[in-house]
């Protein structure tokens, strides 16, 4: 979801737009250095599983918040609203996330598809979306811990070297999180700029 929304300056009628007057605190998901495992030498939890993802099976109502812009010092955040559903696959090994909302009037879908890898015993998260109908070549890659997963990639962010942070936040099972983050300094600091949280549908 890193580009998900690069180019867009729209409002839509879903999209609140708020002017935060003090600087974004992230201090309960800040990875800190010492903390942090290298993205590019990801060793897996002690207790990492095919059943890391389970908390995400069914559909979700999820409220999204977001910076307006990245990696601009910006403090300007918008909110929508969007649904989420979620499948296993590949006898457990996988699953498939589909994602919907609405932006300028238009429908859109992503879908990231997980596959857990019983080797290494790490998760990689491939996003693809309608905005652009391509796989993502720079998937995510890390494994849970104590009802946190922190999963890792290098790209590339307004032509900067930055490293990417995906965390899942499962320890709240009726309210589970998603949040993204962006570093420029190889993870010594970060900048959240997304977050979601879910709410189970009731069917």
């Amino acid at each position: 979801m890193r580009n998900l929304f690069s180019g867009w300056l729209f409002v839509t009628v879903i999209i609140i737009i708020h002017a935060c007057t003090e600087p974004v605190k992230p201090t309960a998901m800040q990875v800190s250095a010492t903390e942090q495992t290298k993205p590019f030498d990801i060793k897996p939890s002690a207790t990492s599983s095919e059943n890391d993802f389970d908390f995400l099976v069914g559909k979700w109502k999820v409220h999204n918040r977001m910076l307006k812009e990245r990696l601009a010092r910006n403090n300007e955040w918008v909110e929508f609203e969007s649904e989420l559903h979620m499948r296993k696959a590949l006898n457990g090994f996988s699953n498939v996330e589909n994602y919907y909302s609405t932006f300028n009037g238009k429908p859109f879908e992503g879908m990231a598809v997980r596959l857990f890898n019983p080797k290494t015993k790490l998760w990689k998260v491939y996003w693809m979306d309608t905005n652009g109908c391509v796989m993502d070549e720079k998937p995510v890659t890390g494994s849970f811990e104590n009802g946190v997963g922190k999963l890792y990639a290098l790209d590339t962010f307004n032509n900067k070297n930055i490293t990417i942070l995906y965390q899942w936040d499962s320890r709240n099972l009726q309210q589970p999180k998603w949040s993204q983050a962006f570093s420029e300094d190889e993870g010594k600091t970060w900048e959240w700029n997304w977050e979601m949280v879910l709410t189970r549908i009731i069917e």
